[in-house]
């Protein structure tokens, strides 16, 4: 199993060293984030976060809109904060208010200070290989393989989910990576048979239990993200991956669990993002 708490924990102590550094030059490394008001998952999450940043000597500023606001509300929330010579990482919560475009208002946010690589410029920057802020969990399913040792120069590699800020990154970053990628979806052909081939098994599909140990070649590197909420017989709800993990453990080499796997590290690539924004707008 790979211990995804673990590894997150490694790479917070070395952002709070690159924290204190910036502290030590009299720069504050702060991460401004944007929630609308009423969603209490959101709250909850966004609660999270800053006590995560904070440990790390990160400022954390909310900013809160209404339930009810319109798209230039947002949009207006969204500008003000480009426009802040003091804010150099952005985030935004999810859901928005209803009637509001999120595609629209992430591609917004000015790519310099897009801290979840959500920004279309960001994506495009990663196709080229170029610097950029690349979406938290690709860096987190990437971050996973390089620790483990996973060369993957050559490998053949499958990418189960094609959304466009995790299936999708996840596949570039890896052919970056000189990794021979198959990105498909639930409902590709002879899916089963092609995982089989493959040394690394990445499945993104929100699909509970998609990927059984018959899917898998024996030693393989079996990376779940999947974060699907299911109900157990005693009526209370869980979280599971698309994984099955204890049978699919039985067959791979390395394998993530849900929960406790790529989450707790997407979450430190975050950080990891905010620290890098605020190093490169001291270059700029």
């Amino acid at each position: 199993m790979i211990d995804g708490r673990a590894l997150a924990a490694e790479e917070r102590r070395v952002l709070a060293d690159r924290v204190a550094a910036l502290a030590a030059q009299g720069r504050q490394v702060r991460l401004d984030a944007i929630l609308t008001e009423g969603d209490a998952g959101a709250e909850i999450y966004a609660q999270r976060q800053r006590a995560g940043a904070e440990q790390l000597g990160v400022g954390f500023q909310l900013h809160t809109i209404p339930n009810d606001a319109d798209e230039a509300e947002v949009l207006a929330c969204v500008q003000s904060l480009n426009a802040d010579p003091g804010v150099h990482a952005m985030m935004m919560f999810l859901p928005l208010p209803d009637g509001v475009e999120a595609e629209r208002v992430q591609a917004a946010i000015d790519p310099a200070k897009d801290v979840e690589g959500v920004n279309p410029a960001n994506i495009g920057n990663a196709v080229f290989g170029r610097r950029s802020l690349v979406p938290c969990t690709a860096l987190a399913v990437r971050h996973l393989l390089e620790r483990r040792g996973v060369d993957l120069c050559g490998l053949r590699c499958l990418v189960i989910g094609q959304s466009n800020i995790v299936g999708k990154p996840i596949a570039l970053l890896l052919m970056r990576s000189d990794a021979t990628v198959f990105s498909v979806n639930r409902s590709t052909k002879d899916l089963p048979e092609l995982a089989r081939s493959c040394d690394v098994v990445i499945s993104a599909a929100g699909v509970p239990g998609l990927v059984t140990p018959e899917w898998i070649k024996p030693g393989a590197t079996v990376i779940d993200v999947g974060i699907n909420r299911i109900k157990g017989p005693d009526g209370k709800s869980h979280v599971v991956g698309d994984v099955q993990t204890a049978e699919v453990a039985e067959v791979a080499g390395d394998i993530s669990p849900v929960p406790g796997g790529v989450g707790p590290v997407t979450v430190a690539m975050l950080l990891r993002n905010v620290v890098e924004s605020a190093e490169q707008a001291g270059l700029d």
